[in-house]
């Protein structure tokens, strides 16, 4: 039985269109599909309304090209990432966090982590540092409404974890990560992530994120932009750690140190307020002992 929540007249004219409900959903990442979805089904544009002329290039004339359809999935993604730039008066502030006592931890419960069949990466301290920060800082936690006259603060914390797949970009998320322990969450990760690359999520484990984690640190960078991911108001970014020289007074001391990237709807939040979560948010990773308590 389908999980996907649509009125029988929306459905019926999907079934007119020849609109996969359960594909749209998952695509969309959303449980719930109205009639102004279904134009999202179709073939339309990827790219945001307005001169494409731009685009209308005939390459060919300037070389050997081969041509390569998006796919659906690809032209969805295209579309809300457009949307997102086009409305959203997005700024990134970027910090870095000491990850020693982390690194530290993931080391001396190895052994814990085996036993337990579970895979603890350092994804799981920062969901859990990110749900803490979520909850000391309503306003990240919130959506503004479309007309942007209300907004809407979230008696709840789940995290997105931006999953690269062979057939795009998927946003699962870990519901009520406020109240899962750092076991919990590494293990759900790595479910979540393995489903993901099979395209085994369901569009009810997408969606209704408070805030998403997008992590290249396996990959590398020194520091990027993230598009925040509507209706969220922020999204933080994770690149590769680095070993950093501190000084204490006269002596130098390596440091691995994990940059952060925190883009954010503006419209909702402040530079001030984008300064002070980054840094409660490096507090908290530096010392995880916040995190259990």
């Amino acid at each position: 039985m389908s999980n996907v929540k649509i009125s029988p007249s929306t459905r019926k004219l999907a079934q007119e269109k020849g609109i996969d409900i359960e594909a749209l959903a998952r695509d969309l990442g959303r449980s719930t599909i109205g009639p102004e979805d279904l134009s999202r089904g179709g073939r339309t544009p990827a790219t945001p309304a307005g001169d494409t002329s731009y685009w209308d290039v005939d390459h060919a004339q300037y070389g050997p090209v081969t041509e390569e359809p998006m796919s659906r999935f690809a032209q969805v993604a295209a579309r809300n990432l457009a949307a997102a730039q086009a409305l959203i008066p997005a700024v990134t502030h970027h910090d870095r966090a000491d990850v020693s006592s982390i690194e530290a931890l993931r080391k001396a419960w190895k052994p814990d982590a085996q036993a337990r069949g579970v895979k603890l990466t350092a994804l799981a301290f920062h969901v859990v540092a990110l749900a803490r920060c979520l909850r000391e800082f309503p306003r990240f936690n919130a959506s503004l409404s479309a007309d942007g006259g209300t907004l809407v603060l979230k008696d709840y914390v789940h995290v997105g974890i931006a999953v690269d797949t062979p057939h795009g970009l998927m946003v699962p998320v870990i519901r009520d990560a406020d109240r899962k322990g750092l076991w919990a969450i590494g293990a759900e990760i790595a479910d979540l992530a393995s489903r993901a690359q099979a395209r085994k999520v369901g569009p009810t484990e997408m969606g209704g994120a408070s805030m998403t984690i997008t992590n290249l640190g396996g990959i590398g960078g020194t520091a990027f932009t993230p598009i925040v991911n509507p209706p969220e108001v922020a999204i933080l970014g994770i690149t590769r750690t680095e070993t950093v020289t501190v000084w204490d007074g006269d002596s130098p001391r390596p440091v691995p140190m994990v940059p952060l990237d925190l883009s954010y709807d503006h419209r909702v939040i402040n530079g001030a307020d984008a300064a002070r979560f980054l840094a409660r948010y490096a507090a908290v990773v530096g010392d995880p002992r916040h995190m259990l308590v």
